[in-house]
C-alpha cells in the first residue's frame, strides 16, 4: 500500500497555503538537513563588504528576501554586488564615506535589520540626501529606538509620527561620538549606532543592559575596524575614522532556522534529525539553553569555528519536553525563537512560562498576540501575557485554518506545531517562510520522507 500524501502545497485564490495532512500512519522524522545562511551574517557581510576598499567574497550567503533588500539598496549607492547565490557573490565595495546618493527611494522591503542599521550609515555621508521606506509592516515598525541615538549624534532625520516611523527622509552630516545607554538589549540598536560611529572623530560608545547578538563586532573587527568590548559592563568602543578592507566571510547556518527542526525533532515520535553546519555564536544560542531546560536531548557535534564564528551540527532526538520558565536575561538571545519554543512548550507536560518578551510586540507581527490566537485554533490552552504567554501544554490539537499573518516565524512555526496536529490544518499566507527560509516545505518534505 503507497504511503498517503502528508504535506502538500497549493495555490488558492492566488495566495500560497501550506496544507499539511497528519497521516495515519506514523512518520517521523529523520535524516541530514542543511539550513539557510545566517540572516544576521547575510546582511552585515553585504553592508560591510559595500562599506569597504576592495572586493568582498561571501559564501554561503542566505537567499531570502531580507538580505536582497540589503543588496538592492546598497546597489542603489553604488556599490557592484554579483548575483546573489549559495556558492560564492562578490562585492566591490565603493569604501566608507562613499555611498551615491540613489535616484529612487531606497525600499528595505521587510527588513527591519536592513533599515535600521542602514540608517546609522546614511546619516553619518554628509552633504547626501536618502529616503527610505518599506512595505506595510517596516511602515509600522518603531524607529525611534535608533532615530533617537542618531539625533543625539547631529543626524537629521524625519518621518511621520514625529520621526519614529518610515518613510523616513535623512540628509547626512558629520556626525559626532557618543556614549549611548540603551534602554534596550538589540543587536540592531547597537549596530546602528557603531555603523554612525565609524565615520565620527572620536569613540562612539553603546551600553547595554544585557548582552545582544555580537555578529557586528565580529564583522567590523574582521573588516579592519578598531574595537574593544567590556563584558562585564555590556559595552562596546568603535574608533572613528576607520577603513574597512574587503574580506572573505563564510556563512554558517542560521540557528534561528535550525530551531524549527530542533523543536520538530523533540517533539514528532521517532524522529532523529542532524542540522549541519550551525552558528552557535553564544549571543545566539538561547534556545539551546531554553530547550536544554525543557529536557531536550540535543548534541553538538563536530564543533569548529569558520570565519571567526564557532559552528557545529547538532543532532536532535525525540524526547518529552517538559515546561519551563523563559525570562530575564535569557530573552535578547533567543527572541526570534520565542514562536516555535511557544509550539514546544505546546507539546510539553505542564507549565512555560514566557516573560519579558514585550518586543515581540512589534515584529512583522505581533507576535505574542499572533501565536496565541493561532495555537488557540488549534487547540492549544495559551494565555497572553502583556510581555509574553503562559502554556498549558498536553493538549490534543486538531487542524484548522490558521493565518501566518505574513510573518515567516509565525509561518513555520505553524507548520512545525501542525505536524503533531489531528487532521488538515492549512496555513494561510505561508509564502511569507520565503523571507528568511525561502526552501522551508521542500526541507520539511524531505524530512518527512515524502518523494
Amino acid at each position: 500500500m503507497a504511503t498517503p500524501t502528508a504535506i502538500a502545497l497549493k495555490i488558492i485564490d492566488e495566495r500560497h497555503d501550506l496544507i499539511i495532512q497528519k497521516s495515519s500512519i506514523h512518520q517521523p522524522l529523520q535524516g541530514r538537513i542543511c539550513i539557510p545562511g545566517d540572516k544576521s551574517i547575510s546582511h552585515r557581510s553585504l553592508m560591510l563588504g559595500a562599506l569597504a576598499e576592495g572586493e568582498t567574497v561571501i559564501r554561503g550567503l542566505l537567499l531570502g528576501e531580507d538580505p536582497r533588500s540589503t543588496a538592492s539598496c546598497f546597489r542603489a549607492m553604488g556599490a557592484e554586488i554579483s548575483d546573489l547565490n549559495i556558492d560564492e557573490v562578490r562585492v566591490k565595495g565603493i569604501g566608507l564615506g562613499n555611498l551615491q546618493e540613489p535616484l529612487d527611494v531606497l525600499n528595505v522591503g521587510n527588513s527591519g535589520t536592513t533599515i535600521r542599521l542602514m540608517l546609522g550609515v546614511l546619516a553619518s555621508h554628509p552633504g547626501r540626501f536618502f529616503a527610505v521606506t518599506g512595505d506595510r509592516s517596516i511602515r509600522s515598525r518603531p524607529m525611534s529606538r535608533v532615530v533617537k541615538p542618531l539625533q543625539q549624534m547631529g543626524a537629521q532625520i524625519w518621518g511621520r509620527q514625529e520621526n519614529s516611523l518610515a518613510p523616513l527622509a535623512v540628509w547626512g552630516q558629520a556626525l559626532k561620538p557618543i556614549h549611548y545607554h540603551s534602554p534596550i538589549a538589540s543587536a540592531q540598536v547597537k549596530s546602528c549606532i557603531l555603523l554612525a560611529g565609524l565615520m565620527t572623530d572620536g569613540k562612539t560608545t553603546v551600553t547595554e543592559p544585557t548582552l545582544s547578538r555580537d555578529h557586528s563586532e565580529r564583522m567590523l573587527r574582521s573588516f579592519g575596524a578598531e574595537l574593544s568590548v567590556d563584558p562585564e559592563t555590556h559595552s562596546v568602543t568603535v574608533v572613528g575614522q576607520a577603513r574597512l578592507k574587503g574580506q572573505t566571510v563564510i556563512v554558517p547556518g542560521d540557528i534561528s532556522s535550525a530551531a524549527f527542526w530542533l523543536v520538530a525533532g523533540s517533539i514528532v515520535p521517532g524522529s532523529e534529525l542532524t542540522i549541519a553546519n550551525v552558528g552557535v555564536n553564544p549571543t545566539r544560542t538561547g534556545v539551546l539553553e531554553a530547550l536544554a531546560q525543557m529536557g531536550a536531548d540535543i548534541t553538538l557535534e563536530n564543533q569548529r569555528e569558520v570565519a571567526g564564528e564557532p559552528v557545529a551540527d547538532l543532532r536532535v532526538r525525540h524526547t518529552q519536553l517538559k515546561g519551563c520558565t523563559i525570562a530575564g536575561d535569557l530573552i535578547p538571545r533567543l527572541i526570534d525563537e520565542i514562536p516555535i519554543l511557544a509550539v514546544a512548550a505546546t507539546f510539553a507536560t505542564g507549565i512555560t512560562v514566557i516573560r519579558d518578551a514585550e518586543e515581540l510586540r512589534v515584529k512583522e507581527s505581533d507576535r505574542i498576540s499572533a501565536m496565541a490566537t493561532q495555537l488557540n485554533l488549534l487547540g492549544a490552552s495559551v494565555t497572553e501575557l502583556p510581555d509574553g504567554m503562559e502554556i498549558t501544554g498536553g493538549k490534543a490539537l486538531t487542524g484548522t485554518e490558521v493565518d501566518s499573518f505574513t510573518d515567516h516565524r509565525i509561518a513555520m512555526s505553524l507548520a512545525i506545531a501542525a505536524l503533531n496536529a489531528q487532521g488538515t490544518t492549512t496555513i494561510h499566507r505561508a509564502e511569507a517562510a520565503a523571507i528568511s527560509y525561502p526552501d522551508f516545505t521542500e526541507t520539511l518534505q524531505r524530512a518527512i520522507g515524502e518523494r
